[in-house]
């Protein structure tokens, strides 16, 4: 395969992709503004929704959490505010940029699943933790070095759970 940069694209074909690059941020962006209003009801909300959901699919974590007094707020504010960007290796955003995008309106209730999912891949070191190793480790994840099946497990998890919980009427009202 031949090797290319943005340097070998013409002007107009540059432009092209830079416009589509910002339609599709505006579309993934435009169903969560309330994410990003004063107080931030949205991310508010969705994280209340994340702590329900860890509880009812890992209950023990859930309570180790509580009990350590970890808060989800101080760790997953970052993760909704970011959609995970800063949690993942670049080479991987294009994947899950590319769930964000095929989610579409959804999205919003979708991240839930996937940041549970996200969390939940660490749920024996977890709990194994204190407080303050929590927070130190949630804050630096181990991704570094993460493929895309890893990637790919979190996301089918995401699903898996998405079509479990979702049909369940009373679910993460």
């Amino acid at each position: 395969m031949d090797k290319w940069s943005i340097s070998d694209l013409s002007p107009s074909k540059f432009s092209n992709i830079e416009a589509d690059c910002y339609w599709c941020l505006t579309k993934l962006l435009d169903g969560m503004q309330d994410h990003y209003t004063f107080s931030q009801p949205g991310i508010q909300h969705l994280v209340f929704k994340l702590k329900e959901l860890v509880r009812r699919i890992n209950e023990p974590i859930s309570r180790h959490m509580e009990e350590e007094g970890l808060d989800f707020l101080q760790f997953s504010f970052r993760w909704f505010n970011c959609l995970l960007i800063r949690e993942i290796p670049f080479h991987l955003v294009t994947r899950l940029w590319d769930t964000y995008l095929a989610e579409g309106d959804a999205l919003p209730g979708f991240l839930v699943y996937i940041f549970a999912s996200f969390l939940l891949t660490w749920s024996d070191m977890l709990g194994k933790l204190d407080f303050q190793e929590m927070v130190m480790f949630l804050q630096h994840l181990p991704t570094q070095n993460w493929t895309h099946q890893d990637l790919e497990m979190v996301l089918s998890r995401a699903y898996m759970w998405h079509t479990m919980f979702e049909s369940s009427p009373n679910h993460l009202a």
